[in-house]
């Protein structure tokens, strides 16, 4: 048989219409499969015999998607009913192509066994239909295959004769008139075409012969045993592969990968686990959720975690492993979260979403973060949907309050969230935001004795919010923090989608302006990740009555503005209302001295640094440390 390349090369080629993707011309043909089917069903020969004709219309339907991009044909999908699919017209040509090729095998083609699908055991046939479909099947069987494809097409695809002729002639038929003319034979209206009798899809039952089914039986059961012998003794010292030596049974085969896709022996604990825990992280949250007992949800989760298809959007942290679980996991959440069911899962490593649309399983979305040695800051909440620029979270059983407030505004008020089951109503989510930065949504959870900020940057666990100095920072909850880090919300963008786990506002010096323009802040901002490198700092500069902050020097995996280095220098250059330039440097509080070389020169004694410059004058920034230590500005 020729391969399916081969014959698309060799059939006439239709004109080329817009690129499809596999993917269009595949939710075409699950949308539309049943008319796909009927329609092969149609064209194939009914001297295949109904039983053979029925697994070849599916199987040749099942092969008809494109290996690539691939131009569609400019034929309209459908004259009536439905929009123009490129999609459609494309996988439709591939059925007709193949069904008339099979057609034309004649009675080769019959005594092959089908191709897949099979059907082990049953015999399927389409259900009966009048004596008017009879008389139809019997016309139809007469017509060569380009005539029943042509009659096909026009009765239930409702294509026009222009458009028929087109099919017929990119499927490789070399007289579509003729074709057409013959079809003209057939007097049946055409809604004879929707009847059960030519319906593929709706069938009916019945058993194979069965003692041959048993003589069979019989014969593979020798044939397996005689195999198993010939392995045993392949496997002996000496023959044969040998032994793996202490090497662990293939993957399927051991024990512990097998308990880790296991629903029934996912960890769950007590909801009370946490009030006497020694430790206060996700290895005390319950299971929760209206789900937790779908077995068949746990395992398609546990499956697909392990072995994600390719219809399957993953996405996981930067430093985040992607392989499934080594043992067990623990189920934090089953449930469904707006129209999604969503399942939480926890290994002691990471944090795992699984999500599936309400109905079906195509579109999967498995999502990994790291989140080991969380603690009790760290482990305050989960995402679990994100949807119309909108998120929810799943907060800790000792979360008792939630509520949304903008960072941007430090004297705004809180708006109070709902909890059910800790799972919270949904907030805008600043993550999902495009255009301008106007507002900055974050997450306030109260547990009874601290209050903290969360927000989301596009992961599965979202980031702690603190601020004050490297070696003593606090959550950022309190009057002095939130107006700390409100001109400088913004830029959290940044940081967004890099493993984040949490990020510090530090304000290290303020500076008095030139010409008695007031006082400019200087704020380090640090992002701490998961993984531990990757850390990215910001120095920001801002001036009276700026609504934000203006980004003066950044750096990626540095111990400055850090618990490790608690000190930092930049520089910025600034032009004054009177239109003079100036260098303008700053260090913490512990820099003796200041001093700029290179296209700016100059120093002064202490933690700040003024000195005129010209537009677009760069230098070199060092300062020394009280205790003698040498450090460099940030660029």
């Amino acid at each position: 048989m020729q391969s399916q390349d081969a014959a698309q090369s060799a059939a006439p080629s239709s004109p080329a219409g817009p690129v499809v993707d596999v993917e269009q011309a595949e939710a075409a043909l699950v949308e539309h499969y049943p008319r796909l089917v009927r329609l092969a069903y149609l064209v194939l020969p009914s001297s295949m015999g109904r039983r053979r004709r029925v697994l070849s219309a599916h199987g040749l339907v099942q092969r008809a998607l494109p290996r690539g991009r691939t131009p569609a044909p400019l034929i309209p999908a459908q004259q009536a009913g439905r929009a123009d699919d490129p999609g459609y017209a494309l996988v439709r040509l591939q059925v007709v192509r193949t069904a008339l090729r099979r057609g034309a095998g004649g009675r080769r083609w019959a005594r092959l066994p089908p191709p897949l699908p099979r059907v082990w055991g049953l015999r399927l046939f389409p259900r009966p239909g009048g004596a008017d479909e009879l008389a139809l099947d019997q016309r139809m069987s007469a017509l060569s295959g380009p005539a029943r494809a042509a009659h096909a097409l026009r009765g239930l695809e409702r294509l026009p004769d222009g458009d028929v002729r087109e099919v017929l002639e990119a499927a490789g038929v070399t007289d579509a008139d003729g074709a057409l003319a013959e079809a003209d034979q057939i007097p049946d209206p055409y809604r004879l075409l929707d009847s059960p009798e030519f319906d593929a899809c709706s069938l009916q039952a019945r058993p194979t012969d069965l003692l041959r089914r048993r003589r069979h039986l019989k014969a593979a059961l020798v044939g397996g045993a005689a195999l198993a012998v010939c392995g045993t003794l392949l496997a002996l010292p000496g023959g044969g592969w040998g032994a793996d030596g202490a090497a662990a049974p293939p993957y399927t085969q051991n024990p512990a990968a097998r308990a880790a896709l296991d629903p029934g022996k996912l960890t769950r604990i007590s909801p009370a686990a946490w009030r006497t825990s020694a430790r206060t992280d996700f290895s005390v949250w319950p299971a929760r959720g209206d789900r937790t007992g779908d077995r068949a949800l746990l395992r398609r989760a546990l499956a697909v975690w392990a072995r994600p298809g390719k219809s399957v959007r993953v996405s996981a942290t930067p430093g985040t492993p992607a392989g499934g679980p080594a043992g067990p996991p623990q189920l934090l959440y089953a449930g469904t979260v707006d129209t999604a069911r969503v399942v939480i899962l926890y290994d002691g490593l990471r944090v795992v979403r699984y999500a599936e649309p309400e109905e079906g399983t195509e579109g999967a979305v498995l999502d990994l973060a790291r989140a080991d040695g969380a603690g009790r800051a760290g482990s305050g909440a989960v995402v679990l949907s994100r949807a119309d620029g909108n998120v929810r979270y799943l907060t800790a059983p000792w979360v008792r309050a939630a509520a949304e407030r903008d960072l941007r505004g430090p004297g705004s008020g809180a708006m109070a969230l709902t909890l059910v089951d800790g799972v919270t109503s949904p907030l805008a989510s600043p993550a999902l935001r495009r255009g301008p930065c106007t507002s900055w949504n974050v997450l306030r959870l109260s547990d009874g004795t601290d209050t903290r900020l969360l927000t989301d940057l596009g992961e599965l666990v979202p980031a702690r919010l603190t601020a004050g100095p490297p070696g003593s920072p606090r959550d950022a909850s309190g009057a002095k923090a939130l107006r700390t880090w409100a001109p400088y919300a913004c830029s959290l963008t940044a940081v967004r989608s890099a493993g984040v786990r949490s990020v510090n506002a530090w304000a290290f010096a303020e500076q008095p302006l030139p010409g008695a323009a007031g006082s400019a802040e200087w704020v380090c901002t640090r992002a701490e990740t998961w993984r531990g490198g990757g850390s990215r700092v910001l120095a920001q500069f801002r001036t009276p009555g700026a609504r934000s902050g203006a980004v003066a020097a950044k750096a990626q995996d540095v111990p400055e503005c850090g618990a490790r280095e608690p000190r930092v220098l930049a520089g910025v250059l600034w032009r004054s209302g009177a239109g003079g330039w100036y260098l303008l440097a700053a260090g913490s509080r512990d820099t003796a001295s200041v001093r700029a070389t290179g296209g700016v020169e100059g120093s002064a004694a202490g933690n700040l640094l003024t000195v005129r410059a010209t537009k677009g004058a760069r230098a070199d920034l060092r300062g020394r440390l009280e205790d003698g230590r040498s450090v460099g500005g940030l660029r």
